[in-house]
């Protein structure tokens, strides 16, 4: 399977807003006051949680977010907005007086959790109108939508929200709370945990009773499908009249579970906006979900790590083009197998004798060699009108086809430190009369352990010279 292009679709997600809050710092005694441990909080952090982490997941992915909330008149609202719109994601909160926005502390030491605390008070009796309209007038753009409830009142009543969903041919994706789920009836797909599905058709001793109790509950309420995520058992996704699709659990360790719902929801709602079928759509979902419980606190999963839990099947590891969040996937790769990396940039407009004796003489100090390229934008601006002479397509084909090349890659910056701080190879080389010190991207390597070094060009030979002896040539 190959990973679709997330940045096409449109997701509308209203649901819970939460701003996750954590404290750290070392503990080493107990307080003589009572028998808990005493942390000296030495950091803080605050994080989207609830619906607006659903939101991060799916921007984090690429795709375009709205998200509908309440939240309290207060300054956890403003820092949450700030969060999200650091990831673009268009925000429309809708504040209540007298409320707060709901909030979770966690203290933390050693990365372990001591203790939480929540702030909150349900927003279930409030007038949602506002909201509903906002939602209806959204749904145009939508490609679907995203329901994430955690019972705390924003979602008192999402019969309405499904209906005028599905009147506009909109799919619903529910992250579903508390022991009915009738509210939930015509939803596309609910993606209830295991004990949220038995509290609602009671305990399940065995694989054939879950098989029944779940094909009956879809049934019951009318659901497109039904995925119970099942922790260290994976996933079963129950759909149409087809026989349980299971997923075994991918996870290799698991470090905190926070928020793996969100991001099995939102995997799982951009794969079908992206138009990949269910089924497909939920392997997504379980990988994704075995990167984030290997992170501490509410995580995202970017494409690359799913990428790269996928074993990404349109990344060529052996060479070739690419961009960068490919080559990030293959440079991981060859790092797990011990090959050593070896990075230069230039624009290579005219390739000539020159450069090939270079990148041959770079080549040979690693196992795989890099070659960033200048966009023709970014040459045009280092060199002047009529440059380049090759177009970057050209250039980056010619470049890969030589036996000395493993990589190339585009950059469009009037440098390469950016992709050289990204891309981090195990030696950046560059061709002149520079000094280290001189060499955009030698700082970060140096800093990561790597080294720079400074070959020569052939004498006589450069683009330019050429260009000029063909022009003098036509001239004369």
């Amino acid at each position: 399977m190959i990973l679709p292009d997330f940045t096409k679709a449109n997701v509308l997600i209203v649901g819970d807003l939460m701003l996750d809050r954590y404290w750290s710092g070392g503990t080493g005694r107990i307080s003589p006051e009572a028998p808990v441990p005493v942390v000296n909080v030495n950091s803080a952090e605050d994080r989207p949680g609830g619906a607006a982490n659903v939101a991060v997941n799916v921007a984090t992915l690429g795709a375009k977010v709205t998200l509908l909330g309440m939240c309290g008149n207060d300054e956890n609202a403003n820092i949450l907005r700030e969060r999200l719109h650091t990831h673009d994601i268009n925000c429309e909160f809708f504040p209540v007086d007298g409320f707060d926005t709901i909030t979770k502390l966690r203290v933390m030491s050693r990365n372990q959790q001591l203790l939480r605390l929540d702030f909150e008070k349900s927003f279930a009796n409030t007038d949602k109108s506002a909201l509903e309209q906002a939602f209806d007038d959204a749904l145009d753009i939508a490609d679907i939508v995203i329901l994430s409830d955690y019972a705390k009142g924003c979602l008192s009543n999402p019969a309405v929200l499904i209906e005028k969903a599905l009147a506009k041919g909109k799919r619903v994706v529910v992250d579903p709370k508390g022991s009915d789920f009738k509210k939930y009836a015509g939803a596309s797909l609910i993606t209830p945990n295991m004990d949220e599905l038995q509290g609602v058709v009671g305990e399940v001793g065995s694989e054939q009773e879950l098989v029944e109790k779940a094909s009956k509950l879809k049934e019951d309420l009318n659901i497109g499908a039904l995925l119970v995520t099942r922790s260290e058992d994976g996933m079963t996704l129950f759909e149409g009249d087809n026989t349980e699709f299971h997923l075994p659990a991918k996870a290799k360790e698991v470090y905190d579970v926070t928020g793996a719902g969100d991001t099995v929801v939102s995997t799982i709602a951009v794969g079908m906006a992206s138009k990949l079928p269910l089924q497909a759509s939920c392997v997504l979902a379980n990988l994704a979900a075995s990167v984030v419980v290997g992170k501490l606190g509410t995580s995202t999963v970017s494409n690359t790590e799913l990428a790269l839990a996928l074993g990404e099947e349109s990344v060529h590891l052996d060479g070739g083009v690419m961009n960068e969040d490919q080559l990030a996937i293959a440079i991981k790769a060859a790092k797990e197998r011990g090959e050593r990396i070896v990075m230069t940039n230039g624009c290579f407009d005219i390739l000539h004798a020159g450069h090939v004796s270079y990148l041959e003489e770079a080549s040979q100090l690693g196992d795989r060699l890099i070659v960033a390229v200048n966009t023709d934008s970014s040459v045009t601006k280092l060199k002047g009108p009529g440059r380049p002479v090759n177009n970057e397509s050209r250039r980056m084909a010619v470049l890969a086809g030589l036996s000395a090349v493993d990589w190339v890659v585009p950059f469009s910056e009037d440098t390469p430190q950016r992709i050289i701080a990204r891309l981090l190879p195990d030696v950046l080389v560059k061709g002149g009369d520079y000094s280290v010190g001189q060499i955009a991207g030698g700082t970060d390597v140096i800093k990561n352990g790597g080294e720079v070094k400074v070959l020569s060009f052939a004498d006589g030979v450069s683009t330019t010279g050429i260009i000029e002896r063909i022009t003098k040539n036509k001239l004369g």
